[in-house]
């Protein structure tokens, strides 16, 4: 018997029952599967009883001793803990703030952050927010479903899973007492036939004339998807862009894991052009390379808003295309005119390929053949720019003899 610690808990993975020495009775029980929960062995009414206190994903250590204590408090006087413990209620909003809680620190998306419990108070709250959990069923979770649905899909497919996880947290919490009411939903409501939603793209033919126009545009915002375009990033990555992330000897920049889709870091090979491009934005702000031109209630400077390139498409007379879809502009190019490995051309765009055991021995960036495609692709998307340039010097070298 140890005292056991939250890194103990973490590292036990042989299936049994571990007691903790620092609450008598309470047990960490490791299942063939690898599941982890606490069980908590008693005496009731001079019987010996084990009492689940919920899953180790959704009930910290210290919970679980504060409510083994709890518990055996009750057994003690006489009482019956588990009789006492299932008339306990909590409501569906209580349930669902404890479950973001737990699970808030482990999402590095900022945006699914906020999203995750806004979308449960817009559709949920209102009918069932006061009510008590045990209370609530499947015709209550259909009936907060069904008005969003088709209408909003997707949301509604989001709203469907974190429900299910509300529910399984109450059930091993011991708050509900019944199968998860999300299970088998989908059959009660009516199916939506999934469309393609892919991001609008410009064709790769039609990119060079565009970068030409691009050029001639003087501001961040330009630059920034100048930026974009040419290492084939995402925009969240591109406007967050800080100058430590930049080896410009080594000509590479390191995208850090928790700025990342993936949460892994990503090396993007810099071509030349995009090393002048760089050296052109220094001196603008000390941190990000393209910075708004608002700065954050402590005077520092902050990245621009996505918005930015929206207004600069209406400047340019240009529509019909997305800033995302210039991943797909470069994808189509890879594929269908430089004829780039498809390898090559997914590690390009941070995507993995091959199934999870290939992907396990497969852990190369690739980054020397990245390095020379993004020199071709520079120099394509940069061709007539280039070409023009050119003419125009011509012109001046005739006008001068």
């Amino acid at each position: 018997m140890v005292k056991l610690t939250a890194t103990t808990v973490k590292s036990r993975h042989d299936p049994g029952m571990y007691a903790d020495d620092a609450c008598r009775g309470l047990y960490l029980c490791v299942g063939t599967g690898g599941a982890k929960s606490w069980i908590l062995r008693t005496t009731v009414y001079g019987k010996r009883r084990e009492i689940g206190l919920g899953s180790v994903r959704d009930v910290s250590l210290a919970e679980a001793r504060d409510e083994a204590q709890r518990l055996r408090k009750i057994a003690r006087a006489g009482g019956d803990p588990i009789t006492k413990r299932s008339r306990e209620t909590i409501t569906f909003a209580q349930a669902t703030q404890r479950v973001h809680a737990a699970h808030v620190n482990t999402w590095k998306n900022r945006k699914h952050t906020e999203t995750w419990l806004s979308t449960i108070e817009n559709h949920v709250y209102p009918s069932l927010g006061t009510r008590p959990i045990e209370t609530i069923g499947t015709a209550d979770i259909l009936a907060a479903l069904q008005p969003i649905w088709t209408a909003k899909h997707e949301t509604a497919k989001r709203l469907k899973q974190r429900l299910a996880i509300i529910f399984d947290w109450a059930k091993t919490a011991g708050h509900y007492h019944n199968e998860n009411p999300v299970n088998g939903i989908t059959r009660a409501l009516p199916i939506v036939k999934a469309t393609d939603n892919h991001m609008e793209a410009m064709e790769w033919a039609d990119l060079p004339a565009f970068m030409a126009d691009l050029r001639k545009r003087e501001g961040v915002s330009a630059r920034c998807l100048e930026f974009i375009i040419l290492t084939a990033s995402r925009s969240g990555e591109a406007r967050g862009a800080r100058w430590e992330e930049f080896n410009l000897k080594e000509k590479v920049w390191t995208v850090p894991g928790n700025r990342m889709k993936r949460g892994v870091p990503h090396r993007v090979p810099l071509a030349a052009p995009v090393i002048r491009l760089i050296e052109g934005q220094r001196g603008l702000d000390p941190d990000y390379l393209f910075p708004s031109p608002s700065r954050d209630k402590d005077g520092k400077g902050r990245p621009q808003s996505d918005m930015v390139f929206k207004a600069l498409y209406e400047r340019m007379g240009r529509s019909g295309f997305t800033t995302h879809g210039f991943r797909s502009t470069f994808r189509d190019w890879c594929s269908e005119s430089a004829q780039v490995d498809r390898d090559v051309a997914e590690a390009a765009l941070h995507h993995t390929t091959g199934n999870q055991t290939e992907r396990a021995y497969a852990r190369s960036d690739l980054f020397d053949r990245r390095r020379k495609l993004m020199q071709r692709w520079a120099e394509y998307a940069l061709l007539e720019a280039v070409q023009r340039a050119e003419t125009k010097l011509r012109r001046i070298k005739r006008r001068q003899s």
